[in-house]
């Protein structure tokens, strides 16, 4: 694992906090797509929204330092375009140097909290548009959850849209993932089906008054044999997100590779998974995400 020294980390936050602003400043920028044509981000916004778990172990995002160096390492390796994240995990990673020449995504609403009553009520507490365009980044994502039973869904759906706008008027890439979803037992449960799928695709393609910056970033239906049909639903760009893998990672690998041959399809967007393996080993992890593009 690629080592972070947490001390200097955080006597640089302590000392001098304009570090971060000059570090963006001059961090050296590549396009959103590189020469290969294809995208593989590495997400790792989920602590932001009280997201830690995966697998069976609840709290495995918990450590910042363990967390930075998986992330580190996994940009180390080669055929990674970059990161999602929030801002505290992008300022430590500009801190490190870890984004010259790399895609860096904000994550934009992060108020969902995992768990939560006003879950689907998804306010955008992260990056804003501004944000973005300001320290030089070079796509956001937002996540865009909706329950037909939950009035919360309206508040982010609107929220969505707007940001959408705003994203656009700085002709910044904004990645939308958008899920139909249902509660069961208290807990907020995504719809994979191919119907909710192609549904959730097609609201999230009409949010705005443009669609010129919008990609979607889209999980693979439950029955893999489904995907073509439900991004069928629109012709905007799309990336696969990768969730966690659970027990059968290889399955979970071969779902992306079928569904990565599909036209609308330019990447992958992976995080718990990719850093997280049931191994242990990130780079392999990472490595064989790389070799599906």
């Amino acid at each position: 694992m690629t080592r972070v020294d947490l001390a200097h980390l955080v006597a640089v936050r302590t000392r001098h906090p304009e570090a971060v602003a000059e570090a963006a400043a001059r961090r050296r920028r590549r396009p959103l797509l590189g020469d290969g044509g294809r995208l593989m981000i590495v997400a790792a916004d989920h602590p932001g929204r009280g997201a830690l778990g995966v697998g069976d172990r609840p709290l495995a995002m918990a450590n910042r330092l363990d967390l930075l160096e998986r992330v580190c390492l996994a940009l180390s390796r080669p055929g990674v375009d970059g990161v999602l994240a929030t801002a505290d995990v992008l300022d430590d990673l500009l801190l490190l140097g870890a984004l010259e020449g790399k895609v860096v995504m904000g994550s934009m609403n992060r108020g969902g909290l995992a768990g939560a009553a006003f879950e689907l009520d998804d306010r955008f507490t992260g990056h804003r548009a501004q944000d973005l365009a300001r320290s030089g980044f070079d796509a956001g994502k937002l996540l865009l959850r909706i329950d037909y039973d939950d009035p919360g869904s309206l508040a982010t759906l609107h929220a969505a849209a707007r940001t959408v706008d705003e994203m656009a008027a700085h002709r910044l890439p904004v990645f939308v993932e958008p899920f139909l979803c249902r509660r069961h037992g208290g807990r907020v449960a995504n719809d994979l089906s191919a119907p909710a799928v192609s549904t959730a695709i097609a609201i999230a393609s009409g949010l705005a008054g443009t669609s010129a910056y919008t990609w979607l970033k889209v999980p693979v239906t439950e029955n893999p044999d489904d995907m073509d049909r439900a991004l069928a639903a629109s012709t905007l760009p799309a990336v696969l997100l990768g969730g966690d893998t659970g027990d059968d990672q290889d399955a979970t690998y071969e779902k992306w590779r079928g569904a990565l041959r599909l036209p609308t399809v330019q990447g992958l967007v992976a995080g718990r998974s990719l850093l997280y393996p049931r191994d242990g080993d990130v780079a392999a992890a990472v490595d064989t995400a790389v070799g599906l593009l």
